[in-house]
């Protein structure tokens, strides 16, 4: 008999469609309940804020048998309402929920790494302590510029010294003592608004000369770390591989990465839980690029989207209100190279163009 996972968290479609390709029996907590989440889920619950996520749980759980529970952004220290957790325990979570707990980790291993800027020193990154996805992340050049950004947000923060270079990140699996790379990856930045530095898409594999730089040292952070399954660190490819966070649950770069190396990272993912991990890196087959779309101005997705499923996800329902800024859909891309693939991901971005209006 197939077991049953349940994904929880704010998006969980990548995680979800990858364990129904895995061979579980999926159901799920979500909070866009997109189209095609109901492809991959014998059950699922929506909820709007995190306060509503234990009752969510717990209508899935009142019908259906839960074998592995497995969190998402926004929700991997949840408690588990007494379903064994696949992944990383909540104590080693709430260290690399913590960017401050994080900075001193670093320190602790010697990880090359963004330094504290010290008070009254400009231009820094200002970053909550909390939080995911980068979207409140803000470079701030003045006194002036750091108190609107306290008043806006009106969170804990750390201020850290600019580091300058191309985006990426590594995804690993371990089994809590060693780590392996699995993929390195461009990460794509939304690089305009108030959302600058929030992650908008991937490319799968990263062809930058400290790929391989990146790929050992996330090993390195990683097995240092004590978190199991899916992990990923996200860098800046400067003069070196800089590290500027640990992510202790699946990755957004979940896609490319599959779609990548022709693996199935759920598995992985299952398989480190029980103390297996892979023997060496697996060796990219092509490339992949994703591409979020985000809302130009306030509008409603009047058509049915589903025709372009072939190259899309994270469809929205016929009728469904954006305001702007907002993620509406993901656009993929493959090829022999990494230019093909955007080409590709391009060619399907102006496709889908005039529906998002």
């Amino acid at each position: 008999m197939r077991e049953t996972v349940l994904v929880a968290g704010y998006a969980t479609r990548h995680v979800a469609s990858s364990a129904k390709r895995a061979g579980y029996r999926v159901c799920s907590v979500d909070h866009f309940c997109d189209l095609d989440l109901g492809w991959y889920v014998d059950d699922y619950a929506g909820f709007e804020e995190l306060s509503d996520l234990s009752p969510a749980i717990d209508l899935i759980l009142s019908r259906n048998r839960i074998d592995h529970i497995i969190f998402t952004s926004g929700a991997e220290n949840f408690p588990t309402n007494g379903i064994p957790r696949a992944g990383t325990n909540p104590n080693a979570i709430s260290r690399f929920l913590d960017k401050q707990q994080m900075q001193t980790f670093f320190e602790e291993f010697s990880i090359p790494h963004p330094p504290l800027a010290a008070e009254g020193v400009y231009p820094v990154m200002m970053k909550p302590i909390t939080g995911a996805g980068g979207w409140r992340n803000a470079i701030v050049r003045s006194a002036e510029e750091k108190a609107a950004w306290r008043e806006k947000f009106d969170l804990p923060f750390i201020s850290q010294r600019i580091i300058e270079g191309q985006p990426a990140s590594v995804s690993c699996i371990s089994d809590g003592r060693r780590a392996v790379a699995v993929a390195a990856n461009e990460q794509i930045l939304r690089g305009t608004d108030e959302a600058s530095f929030g992650f908008a898409g991937s490319i799968t594999p990263c062809d930058h000369p400290l790929a391989g730089e990146m790929m050992a040292l996330a090993e390195r952070i990683v097995s240092a770390s004590g978190c199991i399954g899916s992990i990923g660190v996200d860098f800046v490819l400067a003069d070196e591989a800089v590290a500027i966070e640990v992510n202790p649950r699946f990755q957004a770069t979940l896609d490319t990465v599959e779609h990548s190396l022709g693996q199935n990272i759920f598995s992985l993912h299952m398989d480190a839980c029980s103390g297996i991990v892979p023997n060496s890196r697996p060796t990219p087959r092509r490339y992949a690029a994703r591409r979020i779309l985000f809302a130009e101005s306030d509008c409603t997705i009047r058509s049915n989207l589903v025709k372009f499923s072939s190259f899309i996800a994270d469809i929205p329902t016929p009728g469904t209100e954006f305001l702007e800024g907002d993620a509406i859909v993901s656009l993929f891309g493959y090829g022999e190279s990494r230019d093909a693939a955007l080409k590709m991901l391009d060619n399907h971005i102006s496709i889908i163009h005039p529906y998002l209006a």
